[in-house]
């Protein structure tokens, strides 16, 4: 089946990030969520950054329109049922991507593959819940998406190989690299990634030293463009802590305990710079 119209469920960092890579690379694209204001506000995200593009000699002032136009924003899921592909990239928890892709599963034709954006999650689990297992794979993308040139592509124990080369193949039509992981607790990235994370955040806690020069280490000790705690709040505290949790529910190990302090800051509502205020102020 030729992929034309594609569909994300999801309108905020990251599903409008994606929403964007496709509408730009030529595909139409319904682009959900559960109120207007979220993609009143995803579109004016997608505009400022193909702005962004423009003014860096990326794309045209036409490109850029083109792009917008095939982005139709959508409050009701059931217009999703005319995708020839869908990609999830809801709030980073097992419950609710379980109604989307029940939903999803008895909504659109059977063929349709049905992708999910998250970043730790079993796509094993998801791929259960649907009469379509095997047309169910992971495809995480990284923030920002229409920079960032990683894309993992995580089969699940049902997968398909027609599946999977589908979505490797749609990977090199965005012009990202597909890099193959299975299916397990954080996949590759957030296994090794989210216990760094967490690890900053040990040390911060424990009074080894200061945000500032945790992130300061990293930067000029190990050449990481961003310190491992502006990451977290940049990846969203919340985010972190449900990876985590993923982590240490899925691999039953205490290493992968979340911070205290971490768990601390969400309570309050300190997410990072979506927020305002995380490790730092914004």
């Amino acid at each position: 089946m030729p992929i034309e119209r594609v569909g994300v469920v999801g309108a905020g960092t990251m599903g409008n990030g994606i929403a964007h890579l496709f509408a730009r690379s030529g595909f139409r694209v319904a682009l959900y969520d559960v109120e207007q204001r979220f993609l009143d506000r995803a579109l004016e995200t997608v505009s400022k950054n193909l702005d962004r593009e423009v003014a860096k000699g990326k794309l045209s002032a036409e490109d850029k329109a083109a792009a917008l136009a095939r982005i139709d924003p959508v409050i009701d899921r059931g217009k999703l049922a005319s995708c020839d592909f869908v990609v999830e990239a809801a709030t980073e928890k097992f419950a609710i991507k379980a109604e989307i892709f029940g939903d999803l599963d008895r909504n659109l034709p059977p063929g349709v593959i049905l992708a999910s954006n998250t970043s730790s999650i079993s796509i094993t689990r998801l791929g259960a819940l649907t009469h379509r297992p095997e047309k169910v794979i992971g495809m995480h993308f990284f923030n920002p998406v229409p920079v960032m040139k990683l894309v993992e592509v995580i089969r699940g124990l049902a997968t398909s190989q027609e599946t999977f080369d589908t979505v490797r193949d749609l990977a090199l039509k965005l012009e990202k690299t597909p890099v193959e992981v299975n299916d397990a607790p954080g996949f590759v990235s957030n296994r090794v990634l989210m216990p760094l994370l967490n690890e900053a955040m040990f040390a911060v806690m424990e009074g080894v030293a200061t945000s500032e020069a945790v992130d300061e280490v990293f930067k000029l000790g190990m050449a990481h463009p961003m310190g491992p705690l502006a990451l977290a709040d940049f990846i969203g505290l919340d985010v972190c802590l449900d990876i985590m949790r993923v982590l240490q529910d899925g691999l039953g190990d205490p290493k992968y305990r979340p911070c205290p302090l971490l768990i601390k800051m969400v309570d309050a509502g300190w997410l990072g710079k979506k927020s305002g205020r995380g490790f730092y102020r914004y």
